[in-house]
């Protein structure tokens, strides 16, 4: 009895090193998972942005980073001792995962100033443009960067799984049958974690402090690595050193690189940035610039890098989307509006004899940026006061409802509440992204023609008919097949965007042209507005809607307007044809 309780002990303190062996490696092994998923997302966020088609940015950096890691995983095999493979690989990850999407806006913005500082270097014109074969292959190779850097950090982390099994069976001296599925349990659990921390802490940060934070556990997972095997890896200290220079280089971007990235990003627009957040919905972008022709500064809005409107001609576009469903809807009590966050389009409807005007727009911080007051977002005085001068205060107008919800769930609301509306107005971005599309879709216009009065009459903006021809033939076959009787569309050139698009449809009765037509004179007077020049806008040009009926109807879940629009501005080539 007694001869036997000395190998019991052992055997159990056996057991006990094991199992903190094991605690220890499957929990940093799911910690570095759930840091490989979330830098994953990161670059394919910020690949969204860069290459602007979201969807396909998003698809492409995910297959490139399970490419890569599988490349990873197969040349792990080349290290022999996996201690100090281990160990330096999390360094590299570390730097990598906080530093790359620094060094791709770096070199983006690079690219685009590159031209001006080499005119500049040799005197050249102000109006010559240096913009030949040369730069453009230097810019669309930065675009490419984030899909080179994915395939970087996809074979390191592939790397891991690999090198940590081999790390555990020589903790435990021996094979161990159940090593691989062990190691991947806590790979996809962490990896679930992760994908948890992405959506609910890590997009509502600045994306260079969700770097920063992410490779923060990185470099600690690394540290208790080496602090527990450092008798296994070689160089210990000089690893020791760098795991304290990555955490000076996390102080750094934490404190900084949110500014050293707005300062880039501003790189690429061509007017004085005096606005560039990034809401839980949108990177919002205001730019100013100064004018002799004009009293007051030019102010343009960009989200995601796409031009909303410029202050210059802005009246223009809003004009052609409230004046023609405002003039042919029989009455103007109640109007609907859904987007329009800047509150220029509300602005204009608010001109006419309006009862009450609701407007539904996602992003209560660009609306609070835009003058709505009550929300809690910080102040921005002096460009909310520019802007509230623009939209008229519109937003604050007691004659004015705002809500800040999902238009897709909120029409759905109204309809269980039994509202109509005499005029909806329909004022989104462009199908750019898929979250927009479902927006877009027979699904969402049958709902909203539920909510417009049988008289009334409905306003779309939709894009443009000269780049986006096919989308924009799409969105009228759309709104006919949700059940509006007529569907109309007319244009306007709008300086800031070229030839810009409408679609407008009623109910029942007479269709918005004829309505207007019938019209003896405009009830509310209009710089840009008169009866024939409205007119004017239904007509386009000879044959071009030919082919239109091997356009597509928008579903819901097909996507199919969002394919158009990426097609279109891909190529940019969607003109008009003879």
């Amino acid at each position: 009895m007694s001869a036997s309780a000395p190998q019991t002990s052992a055997r159990v303190t056996g057991n006990w090193s094991l199992f903190g062996h094991d605690t220890l490696l499957i929990g940093v092994m799911a910690i570095l998972a759930g840091c490989g998923l979330i830098y994953e997302y990161l670059l394919s966020h910020y690949a969204g942005r860069v290459l602007g088609s979201v969807e396909s940015a998003i698809y492409a950096m995910i297959g490139t980073m399970i490419v890569a890691m599988g490349i990873g995983a197969f040349l792990a095999r080349w290290f022999k001792d996996p201690f100090t493979a281990f160990a330096w690989l999390e360094s590299l990850i570390a730097l990598l995962g906080m530093s790359s999407i620094l060094v791709i806006a770096s070199v983006i913005a690079l690219t685009y100033t590159l031209p001006h500082t080499l005119s500049s270097l040799y005197s050249l014109p102000p109006d010559s443009v240096l913009d030949g074969m040369p730069f453009a292959q230097l810019q669309a190779f930065a675009r490419f960067l984030p899909y080179v850097f994915g395939l970087i950090l996809g074979i390191l982390i592939g790397m891991e799984i690999p090198l940590i099994a081999r790390i555990r069976q020589q903790v435990y001296g021996r094979f161990l049958e159940n090593n691989a599925g062990t190691i991947y349990g806590a790979d996809y659990i962490g990896a679930g974690v992760g994908a948890a921390i992405w959506v609910t802490i890590m997009l509502a940060l600045p994306i260079m402090q969700a770097a920063a934070w992410t490779a923060l556990f990185n470099i600690v997972a690394g540290l208790i690595f080496l602090w527990r095997y450092h008798a296994h890896v070689r160089f210990a200290k000089l690893l020791f050193a760098c795991h304290f220079v990555l955490l000076g280089i996390f102080f750094v971007i934490l404190s900084h690189g949110s500014l050293w990235m707005k300062d880039l990003s501003n790189v690429l627009y061509k007017d004085k940035v005096i606005y560039s957040e990034s809401t839980k919905y949108q990177h919002v972008v205001i730019t100013e610039r100064l004018s002799r022709a004009q009293p007051m500064p030019i102010n343009d809005l960009f989200l995601n890098g796409r031009l909303q409107f410029s202050s210059v001609d802005e009246q223009i576009y809003h004009t052609m989307l409230v004046y023609p469903a405002m003039l042919a809807s029989n009455r103007r009590e109640k109007v609907l509006i859904i987007g329009g966050g800047d509150g220029l389009a509300l602005r204009d409807v608010l001109e006419w004899p309006v009862e009450n005007a609701t407007l539904i727009d996602l992003d209560g911080q660009l609306l609070s940026l835009f003058g709505l007051q009550g929300q809690p977002y910080p102040a921005r005085p002096h460009i909310t006061s520019q802007l509230t001068h623009l939209n008229g205060d519109a937003l604050n107008d007691p004659r004015a409802t705002v809500i800040v919800a999902d238009a897709f769930l909120e029409v759905e609301k109204m309809l269980d509440q039994g509202r109509q509306f005499d005029t909806i107005i329909i004022d989104l971005p462009d199908p750019n992204h898929p979250d927009l599309n479902k927006l877009y879709s027979d699904y969402f216009y049958n709902h909203v023609r539920q909510l417009l009065a049988p008289d009334g009459a409905l306003a779309i903006q939709s894009t443009s008919p000269y780049h986006a021809k096919k989308a924009f033939i799409s969105i009228a076959k759309t709104v006919k097949h949700a059940g509006f009787t007529h569907v109309e569309q007319y244009q306007q050139n709008i300086p800031s965007f070229g030839q810009w698009g409408w679609t407008i449809a009623t109910r029942t009765g007479q269709p918005a042209s004829a309505r207007i037509r019938a019209v003896e004179s405009l009830p509310v007077p209009s710089n840009w507005i008169n009866k024939e020049y409205l007119l004017a806008t239904f007509a386009f040009p000879n044959r071009f809607f030919d082919g239109a009926k091997d356009i597509e109807v928008n579903q819901l879940g097909t996507g199919r307007l969002y394919d158009y629009y990426r097609q279109a501005w891909q190529t940019e080539d969607e003109l008009y044809k003879n």
